[in-house]
């Protein structure tokens, strides 16, 4: 469903995020705008692909 390098956001709203790990339905991601690219862990059932609408991304 998501592969490396894919860019995702929270159902709920929250930072756009880029998936550097993907094990099963876990995810590994960091946010964009985190230099460090701390690891976050997520479930792949609570996130959506990240698209933006005009020139705002969705919160």
């Amino acid at each position: 469903m998501f592969n490396v390098d894919d860019f995702v956001q929270s159902k709920t709203g929250g930072p756009k995020m880029q998936v550097l790990r993907v094990e099963g339905d876990t995810l590994w991601c960091a946010r964009v705008d985190d230099p460090v690219k701390h690891e976050i862990e997520v479930s792949a059932d609570s996130v959506n692909l990240y698209h933006e609408e005009g020139d705002f991304g969705v919160c």
